[in-house]
């Protein structure tokens, strides 16, 4: 028990046990330590007579220097932590403060002057949300989920809108960074999933998706963002920088997010999925399953959405491209093959956070999964073999030292027989089975039946010889049936269907 906390009848009945037991006795039976029964005998003076001395019981280490060395400089900026203040004073008396003992203390003298006299400090003002008026939508990066595609490490991020009323959430998973693209891609599946469209649209500040542009391709960014939600009749806001809790509905909802995926992939048994398709679909049902616990609450908001409008708007950047004689163009220092017959036409670019459409005129000539830059700063090729295949079986030798010649495999199995042809065969013989390869898997429409012949010969040691393997493969069916009878339906047929639809 404390010293200062003891009463008159505790100090009676230690002095009067006193004279017929021991100090520690009489201590023990009064209720206080012999510590204290000590005190008492040096000073008997009861303790409601006893004047609370407050102050200091030590002398101040820091006296004379807090008012000429400290205070100066934090009175001039408040940022400056007390180990900096320590490190300042032990530059200007290292004989008085040779070492960090009085850093405790310095800190709190720091803490209560910024207590007492600091600046004022900002207030975050909590909010009661209004039912269909604010979604909030934000980028979050997702490494620490450790997901793999194929056994392939998959960096990527995930989009969250979520609204602040109902917390009903839409997550879009994002292979770029944070762009317009993704933002209004994802910002459109989701509102066209809600089914209505909130009055306010929050966003941080995006940085992202503005770094590295110039002044008035921001500009243009702007502009699109601004008719996107004019579109849907949306107001857009952004949250001040660096106050992350301005976008507080999504921000904390990211972290639920990102722990919830974590814990299905754990009972999932594996971080690995076939495809980006197949990791979609398992985000999408997860999130699915935490949208059904806020019905209630959704079906409430859905009273105050505004409605969608006809249709949709443009969710995708677009360019214009030539197609060169290398039979492709470039979109962003990535090169995308296009057939033969577009060289020299200028194609218009559709290009999405996956994928890009190419379009001559109106009409839809190419479509691409959207590549992305390596680190190592080799070039990217995205190409689809089809687009090639006619010019190199003209010119078989190409494909030796072809720059794209990686990228021209559809499959796995056809880079590991071009690897076993390579060390196997001459270069001339070595290209020439491997294009016709590739060209009867095309001519053929028979490219996922024909790797897995490949799979075979190579597990079993062969060289794999295109004659062989064409003789293996099931033939398609081309003839059409020689008889076919039609039978034609009488006109009175008509009249009773009429008759009886009246």
């Amino acid at each position: 028990m404390a010293y200062q906390s003891i009463t008159d009848q505790q100090l009676r009945l230690y002095m009067t046990d006193l004279k017929h037991h021991s100090q520690c006795t009489s201590a023990a039976r009064a209720g206080f330590s012999e510590r204290t029964a000590r005190r008492f005998d040096a000073d008997p003076t009861p303790p409601s007579q006893r004047k609370i001395v407050h102050g200091r019981t030590v002398a101040d280490p820091l006296e004379g220097y807090w008012e000429n060395d400290i205070l100066p400089v934090l009175e001039n900026d408040n940022a400056l932590q007390a180990v900096t203040l320590l490190r300042h004073l032990q530059g200007l008396h290292p004989l008085a403060f040779p070492d960090d003992r009085i850093r405790r203390t310095l800190e709190r003298r720091v803490r209560q002057w910024r207590a007492l006299k600091g600046p004022e400090r900002d207030i975050i003002f909590r909010q009661t949300p209004e039912p269909g008026y604010m979604a909030q939508s934000d980028f979050t990066h997702a490494a620490e989920l450790e997901v793999t595609i194929a056994g392939v490490p998959f960096p990527h991020l995930l989009y969250h809108f979520a609204m602040v009323y109902s917390r009903w959430e839409h997550v879009g998973v994002v292979m770029g960074g944070e762009s317009f693209t993704a933002l209004a891609e994802n910002l459109q599946h989701a509102l066209w999933s809600l089914g209505g469209v909130p009055q306010n649209h929050r966003t941080d500040s995006l940085s992202a998706a503005f770094r590295n542009l110039t002044r008035d391709e921001c500009e243009d960014i702007t502009k699109r963002y601004e008719a996107f939600v004019g579109h849907y009749g949306m107001d857009a806001s952004r949250n001040n920088r660096g106050e992350a809790h301005e976008n507080g509905a999504v921000e904390s909802q990211n972290r639920h997010l990102k722990k919830a995926i974590a814990q299905a992939l754990i009972l999932r048994g594996s971080r690995d999925f076939a495809s980006v398709v197949e990791y979609r679909r398992f985000i999408d049902m997860l999130v699915a399953r935490r949208n059904r616990q806020r019905t209630q609450a959704v079906e409430v908001e859905q009273l105050y959405l505004k409605p969608l409008p006809p249709r949709r708007t443009t969710d995708y950047t677009e360019v214009i491209v030539p197609v060169t004689r290398m039979g492709g163009f470039r979109v962003k220092s990535i090169f995308y093959s296009a057939p033969s017959q577009l060289i020299g036409q200028r194609l218009r670019i559709h290009l999405y956070d996956d994928h890009l459409d190419a379009f001559l005129g109106g009409t839809l000539v190419t479509t691409h999964p959207r590549g992305r830059g390596r680190n190592d700063g080799h070039r990217v090729h995205v190409i689809n073999y089809h687009h090639v295949i006619h010019a190199l079986k003209r010119k078989p030798q190409a494909l030796w030292s072809s720059i794209y010649r990686d990228s021209l495999f559809p499959r796995t199995e056809y880079a590991q027989a071009w690897e076993v042809l390579q060390h196997s065969l001459p270069r001339r013989d070595a290209c020439r089975r491997m294009v016709t390869l590739l060209f009867i898997a095309h001519d053929q429409a028979c490219e996922a039946e024909l790797a897995h012949l490949l799979a075979d010969d190579l597990g079993s040691g062969l060289i794999p010889d295109p004659k062989t393997l064409a003789a293996q493969i099931t033939p398609k069916q081309t003839a059409l049936p020689k008889d076919i009878a039609v039978s034609h339906p009488s006109l009175d047929s008509f009249d009773t269907l009429l008759e009886a639809c009246a």
